[in-house]
C-alpha cells in the first residue's frame, strides 16, 4: 500500500481519537472544579471524579466495540458526537440543579460525592469512551496490519489525553472558566458530528437549539437571563456576589452578607475562608484570628513594629490587622494563588498600595529559597511571628506540615519567635490535630493547643502555638483572650490526641493527612448546609 495513502487513511481515525480523548481529559479536570465548587476539593472528590470517568470510558469502550461491528463507522461517529454535544449541555444544566437536590444530602459523604460526580459525568464519559473503538474499527477497515493500527490508535489517544490535560490545566480553566470550556467542547463535538455526516438533518435541528441556548446565555438582557436561569443554564443571579473568578487553583467569590455594617465573606470553592467588616479591620470575625491577635498582643507589648510572615493570604484580613495595629511592620504574605490576591484588592478591602509584601509562590519553596540565601551569606528576614493559614479540611498542603518544614521554620524565627497554625479537626477523632502536635514537638520544645470552646464532637478550628522559649500561655489566656471563650487543651487531652494519632510524626516521606481528616470530611454535609443557609440566617437575624 502507498505510504502517503496509508498516512492519510490512518489520519482521520487518529485525529478522531485524539480529539475525543482530549475532550475526556478536559472534562475530567472540569469535573473536579465543578464539584469542588459545591462540595470542596477533597480526596473523596478526586477519587470519585477519576473513578467515574474511568468507569465511563470502560463502559463506553465495551459498548462502542459492539456497535462498531454492526453499523458503518462514519455514521456511528456522527451520531455519537451529536449525543456527546447534547450530554455536555446537560452537564451545565445538572451542575446548576444538583446543588438544590436536598435528597443527595441524606447519603453518607463519600456516597454523596460519588453520586454527584456520577450524575454529572458518567454519561458524557461513556459516550466519549465509545468513540475510540469505532475509530479503531474504521482504521482496521482500511486493511492495515492489526498490531500497527491498534498501536497508532492508542498513541493518538494518549497524545490527545495529554494535550487536553495540559491545555485545560495550564490555560483554559484560568482564562475562560469551567462552564465556558464545557460550552466550547459541546460546540466542537457538534462540528465533528457535521463533518462526519453532513446530511443528517437532526444535527441542524440540534445546532439551531444550541445556538439559541448560547444566545440566551451570552446576551446581557433581563429576559435572556430569566430564560437561562429557568432552563438551569445559569445559576440564579445573586446580587450579593460582588466578585467571582476562576483561578488556576480554585473558584473565588466574595459575597456581601450584610450592608450596614458592610460584612463580606471570602470564599474559595465552597469554603468560607475569611469574613470581615469592611469599615473596621480590627473587628476580627473568626475566633482563630482573634486568638492569633490576642497572643501576638500579649507577646509583643511595648513593641511598635513586628516582622511577620503569613502563609496563605485568603482575604488578607489578618495581614490588614497587623498593618493597622503595628504600622511600619515588615509583613510578608506567601500566597500561591495570584487570583486570591487580586480578589482581595478588587472587593475585600486590600489596598493596592498596602505595605504588605505578597510573595506569589508555594510557602515551602519560599522558605527553602530564604535558607539558600542564608547559606550563601546573604542576610534574610528573621520573623517574630509566623502564622500558617493555608490549611483546611479539604485541601491540605501536607508539605507545610512535615518535620522537615518545621525545622526550616525554626531557622527563620527570632529567638523569641512564635509559630501559629490554624488546624481544622474534630477533637473526638483528633488524628490530624494529634499528628500536627506530635510533629511540631520534634522541632519546638513548647507546643500548645487552643480553640474556641465547642463540643468535642464538633468540627473546630484549633490554634497550635509553637515557641522557642517557654511562655505562660494560661496567663496570656486570662489577661488577653477576653473576647472569646477559650478552650486550652491540658496534658490529659493532649495525651488523648497522641493516642488517637498513634504518635504519628508527619514527614516528607509519610504524611497521610487526607486519611487522617476523613472523619472530618465525612461530617461535611451538615457543615456545608449550615454554612450555606447560615449566611441567610445571620442576614435575617441582623
Amino acid at each position: 500500500m502507498d505510504k502517503s495513502k496509508s498516512f492519510y487513511s490512518i489520519l482521520i481515525p487518529g485525529v478522531t481519537v485524539f480529539f475525543s480523548s482530549g475532550c475526556i481529559m478536559t472534562l475530567e479536570l472540569v469535573a473536579g472544579r465543578l464539584i469542588a465548587h459545591h462540595l470542596g476539593s477533597s480526596l473523596y472528590t478526586w477519587t470519585s471524579v477519576i473513578g467515574v470517568v474511568l468507569a465511563g470510558i470502560t463502559i463506553g469502550n465495551y459498548l462502542g466495540g459492539r456497535i462498531a461491528d454492526r453499523i458503518a463507522a462514519r455514521k456511528t461517529l456522527a451520531v455519537l458526537f451529536w449525543i456527546c454535544s447534547v450530554a455536555c449541555v446537560l452537564v451545565i444544566v445538572l451542575n446548576n440543579l444538583l446543588a438544590k437536590w436536598v435528597w443527595l444530602w441524606y447519603f453518607s459523604w463519600p456516597l454523596h460525592v460519588l453520586a454527584h460526580a456520577s450524575l454529572l459525568f458518567l454519561l458524557p464519559s461513556t459516550l466519549l469512551g465509545m468513540i475510540s473503538p469505532v475509530a479503531a474499527k474504521m482504521a482496521l477497515d482500511q486493511g492495515f496490519q492489526t498490531g500497527r493500527t491498534v498501536g497508532d490508535i492508542y498513541a493518538w489517544s494518549a497524545a490527545g489525553s495529554i494535550a487536553g490535560l495540559l491545555l485545560a490545566g495550564f490555560y483554559l480553566i484560568a482564562v475562560i472558566g469551567t462552564i465556558a470550556i464545557v460550552w466550547i467542547i459541546a460546540a466542537a463535538l457538534l462540528l465533528m458530528a457535521i463533518l462526519f455526516w453532513a446530511g443528517l438533518k437532526g444535527l441542524y435541528f440540534w445546532a439551531a437549539i444550541f445556538i439559541a441556548l448560547i444566545i440566551t446565555v451570552i446576551i446581557p438582557t433581563k429576559l435572556a437571563a430569566n430564560i437561562s436561569e429557568t432552563l438551569a443554564l445559569k445559576e440564579s443571579h445573586n446580587p450579593d456576589i460582588l466578585y467571582e473568578d476562576e483561578t488556576q487553583y480554585c473558584y473565588v467569590s466574595i459575597k456581601r452578607i450584610f450592608k450596614r455594617p458592610d460584612i463580606r465573606v471570602f470564599m474559595q470553592d465552597k469554603l468560607i475562608h475569611s469574613m470581615m467588616v469592611t469599615e473596621d479591620i480590627n473587628n476580627l470575625q473568626y475566633p482563630y484570628t482573634r486568638i492569633y491577635a490576642d497572643i501576638t498582643h500579649a507577646l509583643s507589648e511595648n513593641r511598635k513594629t513586628l516582622s511577620v510572615m503569613i502563609i496563605g493570604g485568603g482575604g488578607y484580613v489578618y495581614p490588614g490587622y497587623v498593618e493597622k495595629n503595628w504600622p511600619g511592620s515588615h509583613t510578608d504574605v506567601v500566597e500561591i494563588d495570584p487570583g486570591v490576591t487580586k480578589a482581595a484588592i478588587q472587593a475585600f478591602g486590600l489596598k493596592s498600595d498596602a505595605k504588605i509584601n505578597t510573595i506569589t509562590m508555594d510557602a515551602r519553596n519560599y522558605v527553602n529559597g530564604l535558607l539558600q540565601k542564608q547559606y550563601s551569606g546573604e542576610k534574610i528576614p528573621q520573623y517574630d511571628f509566623i502564622y500558617e493559614d493555608a490549611i483546611n479540611d479539604y485541601s491540605v498542603p501536607y508539605q507545610l506540615l512535615t518535620k522537615e518544614f518545621n525545622d526550616r521554620i525554626f531557622q527563620i524565627l527570632t529567638d523569641n519567635g512564635v509559630y501559629m497554625l490554624a488546624v481544622i479537626d474534630i477533637f473526638d477523632s483528633g488524628r490530624f490535630l494529634g499528628a500536627v502536635f506530635n510533629t511540631l514537638q520534634q522541632t519546638f520544645r513548647n507546643v500548645y493547643i487552643l480553640s474556641q470552646t465547642l463540643p468535642p464532637n464538633t468540627r473546630n478550628t484549633f490554634v497550635v502555638v509553637a515557641t522557642k522559649q517557654q511562655i505562660d500561655i494560661e496567663s496570656i489566656i486570662k489577661q488577653h483572650c477576653r473576647n472569646i471563650d477559650i478552650w486550652y487543651l491540658d496534658n490529659t487531652e493532649i495525651n488523648m490526641l497522641r493516642k488517637k494519632s498513634r504518635n504519628i510524626v508527619l514527614t516528607d516521606d509519610y504524611a497521610p493527612v487526607e486519611n487522617m481528616l476523613a472523619p472530618v470530611v465525612r461530617r461535611s454535609a451538615p457543615d456545608i448546609l449550615t454554612e450555606r443557609f447560615g449566611v441567610r440566617t445571620r442576614k435575617i437575624k441582623r
